[in-house]
């Protein structure tokens, strides 16, 4: 086993019906028989992008520097989705029928999800070590990890890829203590460590 995905599950009340979902619900368990994947991905857009922004700002051109900022950023995120789009239609081929328009792929009718570490329903940024890892990122992309695990450069998009018919993105939420505990267990962490990463999504006033 080359890596192990820790996550977290739901908490809160949901209607009857609902469950409380969790990104691990998403692959199939071993004892099924099937044989299941989750993938990962890093793309960027914004190689150099930094140095030029600089030159435009530094010749008091706010308007470019603005521009450039926000074309890599939406250039990344296309990217992101058509390389999406290759997995399902043409790598794993488990939507290679698919036929959808621009509206759909925006309301993302398409099969499957693709969480990134820090989005609502993983919202634990220091797995993307874990994916960093696993794809060797740094040496194939050139993409980087700051001490607060943002990318750089900024213009980058990372996640997970799920193929289950029923995935779909959902929000964390607030969790109690003994999951937050458990998750520190898993991770090798103390408490402290866990309340810190998660500190956005604790349901509690931690200690001092």
């Amino acid at each position: 086993m080359k890596a192990t995905l820790r996550n977290l599950r739901q908490q809160a009340e949901h209607r009857d019906g609902v469950p409380n979902r969790s990104l691990g619900d998403y692959v199939a368990p071993k004892d099924s028989g099937l044989q299941d994947y989750v993938g990962g991905f890093a793309v960027t857009t914004g190689l150099g992008c930094h140095e030029k922004v600089a030159e435009f700002k530094k010749n008091n051109d706010d308007y470019n520097a603005i521009l450039l900022e926000s074309l890599a950023d939406r250039l990344a995120e296309a990217f992101a989705e058509r390389l999406h789009q290759r997995v399902r239609k043409e790598f794993w081929g488990h939507a290679s029928d698919e036929r959808l328009t621009n509206e759909d792929l925006i309301n993302e009718k398409y099969a499957g999800i693709r969480p990134a570490p820090g989005y609502p329903a993983c919202p634990e940024h220091t797995e993307k070590l874990t994916l960093w890892e696993l794809l060797d990122v740094e040496k194939n992309t050139g993409i980087t990890l700051t001490e607060s695990m943002a990318m750089w450069p900024g213009a980058s998009v990372s996640g997970w890829y799920f193929a289950h018919p029923q995935s779909q993105y959902f929000v964390l939420g607030r969790i109690n203590k003994e999951q937050v505990a458990d998750y520190a267990r898993r991770k090798g962490w103390t408490l402290q460590e866990a309340e810190k990463w998660l500190a956005p999504n604790l349901g509690y006033e931690p200690e001092d």
